[in-house]
């Protein structure tokens, strides 16, 4: 029954995901930006319930922007359960921009991508952050930089923190946890590490044991002199604290 329950649940999904490009490429165009956040928070919100995974939101989302969103990063479902507690735009890595299906909804949700391995990229988007926090927006990043195994907080890279700074815009730490429905621990059903392949981690997400999506946003605060390497510790030490409250 549960493989069953869980083909039933892929087949939803990819049914959404396809309503979702479709939206994506006909009525954007013609849509303002207003619009475009709130779709793309409906459609987030409902791919949750089609994937069965109930989410928790404690804290206080940011209202407006501008606004960095620092988050610990677990999975794939991270962008699609932030995208459901508050829209914001992504800084991802440029390979999701050539995914099928998946690029057209990154990039329909307002991402900024990031070649990681260029180091000079990293400056192109951190002005591109900037430039966005300054004109109001709410940006995310994930700033360990790859997934993380959801038990161990993995060191945050400095750079993007960067953009609040040149935008004198505040940062809010963000945890996030997939916890499991019968022990209260920590799932490992969708995590996405080593030699996972994106349909592996989403199989493992529908068919194995149920869990809550649970995102804690923390109290906004600014740089208030500290240069990004300080900063970045010290939004490490918020966000790991955040996770295990």
């Amino acid at each position: 029954m549960r493989h069953l329950r869980a083909l039933w649940r892929l087949w939803r999904a990819v049914l959404h995901a396809l309503a979702g490009w479709l939206t994506i490429t006909l009525l954007f165009p013609r849509w303002d930006q207003q619009r475009r956040d709130a779709t793309v928070q409906a459609w987030a919100q409902r791919m949750l319930r089609v994937l069965g995974i109930p989410l928790h939101v404690s804290g206080e989302p940011p209202v407006q922007g501008p606004m960095l969103l620092v988050a610990n990063h677990i999975s794939w479902l991270d962008i699609l359960v932030m995208h459901a507690a508050r829209h914001c735009r992504f800084v991802s890595k440029s390979d999701v921009k050539h995914w099928p299906l998946i690029g057209t909804l990154a990039t329909g949700g307002g991402t900024l991508y990031i070649e990681r391995e260029k180091r000079r990229d990293a400056m192109r988007v951190v002005h591109h952050m900037a430039e966005s926090l300054k004109r109001g927006e709410i940006v995310a990043v994930f700033p360990e930089g790859t997934t993380g195994d959801g038990d161990t907080l993995l060191p945050f890279h400095a750079n993007l923190v960067q953009a609040a700074i040149s935008a004198q815009a505040p940062v809010q730490p963000v945890a996030l946890r997939f916890v499991d429905r019968r022990t209260g621990r920590n799932s490992p059903g969708p995590l996405y590490l080593g030699d996972d392949s994106l349909f592996t981690s989403l199989w493992r997400t529908l068919a194995g044991a149920p869990f809550v999506a649970h995102v804690r946003f923390g109290e906004p605060q600014r740089d208030e002199g500290r240069d990004r390497r300080q900063w970045a510790h010290e939004l490490h030490a918020v966000v790991d604290a955040l996770r295990k409250s």
